[in-house]
C-alpha cells in the first residue's frame, strides 16, 4: 500500500492584506500622565509620536477577525476556500482555547485552525508555514493573522516598555500564483537570549506587585543585537530568493523602534531609492501586527505599490527572528 500526497508544487503568494487599527488613539502625553517621562525623551529614544490602543470592545479575536474579512475582501477568496487559519500573538486573552479556531468560527471557516508564539517574528514565521502548505499542495489557501493587545500586558509605570508597546491586527490570505511571491524564509532563534524579553511573573506564579503577566524587556539589549545580526538574515533572505537589495522597492522590518530600523537599513545598505517602513512612529510596536500593518500603512500612503518587490524583517521575543523577500498584496 502506498500512502497518496500531492505531488504538484505550485508557488505561493500574498493574495490580498487587511489590517485593524483601535480607534483609540494614545499621545505621549498621556502615556506620561503615568509614566515619568516626557514627549520628547520618548521620540528622542524610540521615534513613537502616538499608538494605538483598543477599546473594551476591541477583543483579540474581534481584531482578528476584522483584519481577516478585510484580506479575504481584498483577496476575493470565500471562507470556504480557506483550508487554514494561523493566528500569530503573544497577547492570548488566555493559554486555552487558543485564538485561531474562535477566530475561524467567526468567519464561517471550520479548517484547521492554531496559534504560534514567536514574539515579534510570529507574523513572518506564520507566513512561511502557509506559504509552505500552499507550495506543497497541503492546502490552496491560508489565513495568516498577526495580531496583539499589548495594552493589558504592560507595567504603565515601566520606562522600559509603557510607552512603546501597543495593539492591533494585521492580516493576509495566502494562495497559488503563477510565479512566486513569497521568497525562501530565512529564521532562525537564539534561547541563550530568552531572559531579554519575558512575560512576569509567570504562569506558575510568583512575587510580583502586579495581578497579572506584564511583558519586561532589556531595551539595550535588544538595540545591540537587532540592528547588526538582522542585517546578516536579511542578506541571506535576499541571497536565498536571488534578489539583490538594489532590486527592492520597500523594507518593511519589524516595527520596534525606530533608531532600529534606521541603524538595520543603514547596515544592510539598503538605497535610498528603497522605501522604508515607518508605521512605528503612528502605531508603536505592535509585536506580531507590525509588519503586516506597516505593510498597509506603506501602500495606504503609496509609499509602496501591489506587486512591488519588498523585504520583511521581524525579530523578537526568544529570540526568534525571520525574513523573506515578498510581492507587496492587494490591499482590502
Amino acid at each position: 500500500m502506498t500512502i497518496q500526497q500531492p505531488t504538484e508544487l505550485t508557488h505561493a503568494a500574498m493574495l490580498g492584506l487587511g489590517v485593524h487599527r483601535p480607534e483609540r488613539l494614545v499621545t505621549n502625553d498621556e502615556i506620561c500622565e503615568v509614566l515619568d517621562s516626557s514627549d520628547e525623551w520618548i521620540q528622542t529614544r524610540s521615534g513613537i509620536r502616538t499608538r494605538r490602543f483598543a477599546g473594551e470592545d476591541e477583543t483579540l479575536i474581534g481584531m482578528s477577525v476584522s483584519a481577516a474579512e478585510k484580506a479575504l475582501a481584498a483577496a476575493g477568496v470565500g471562507p470556504e476556500q480557506v483550508g487554514c487559519v494561523i493566528v500569530a500573538t503573544s497577547t492570548h486573552p488566555e493559554h486555552t482555547p487558543a485564538s485561531a479556531p474562535q477566530v475561524a468560527t467567526a468567519l464561517g471557516i471550520t479548517a484547521a485552525a492554531f496559534d504560534i508564539s514567536a514574539g515579534c517574528a510570529g507574523f513572518c514565521h506564520a507566513l512561511n508555514l502557509a506559504a509552505s502548505m500552499v507550495r506543497s499542495g497541503a492546502e490552496s489557501h491560508v489565513l495568516v493573522i498577526g495580531v496583539e493587545q499589548l495594552s493589558r500586558f504592560m507595567d504603565p509605570t515601566d520606562r522600559g516598555t509603557a510607552f512603546i508597546f501597543a495593539d492591533g491586527a494585521g492580516a493576509v490570505v495566502v494562495g497559488p500564483s503563477e510565479a512566486p511571491g513569497i521568497g525562501p524564509t530565512a529564521w532562525g532563534s537564539d534561547g541563550s537570549q530568552s531572559h531579554v524579553i519575558t512575560q512576569t511573573p509567570s504562569c506558575l506564579g510568583g512575587h510580583s506587585e502586579v495581578d497579572h503577566p506584564v511583558v519586561q524587556m532589556e531595551g539595550t539589549a535588544v538595540f545591540r543585537w537587532a540592528p547588526f545580526a538582522m542585517a546578516k538574515v536579511a542578506h541571506e533572505a535576499l541571497d536565498l530568493a536571488g534578489v539583490s537589495v538594489d532590486e527592492l522597492d520597500a523594507f518593511i522590518p519589524h516595527q520596534a523602534n525606530l533608531r532600529i530600523t534606521q541603524t538595520l537599513a543603514k547596515n544592510i545598505q539598503i538605497p535610498e531609492s528603497v522605501a522604508i517602513a515607518t508605521d512605528v512612529i503612528d502605531s508603536g510596536n505592535t509585536s506580531a501586527a507590525s509588519v503586516p500593518l506597516a505593510m498597509e500603512a506603506m501602500l495606504r500612503k503609496e509609499e509602496a505599490e501591489a506587486g512591488q518587490t519588498a523585504l520583511l524583517i521581524a525579530f523578537g521575543a526568544g529570540l526568534s527572528y525571520a525574513g523573506q523577500v515578498v510581492t507587496l498584496p492587494p490591499l482590502g
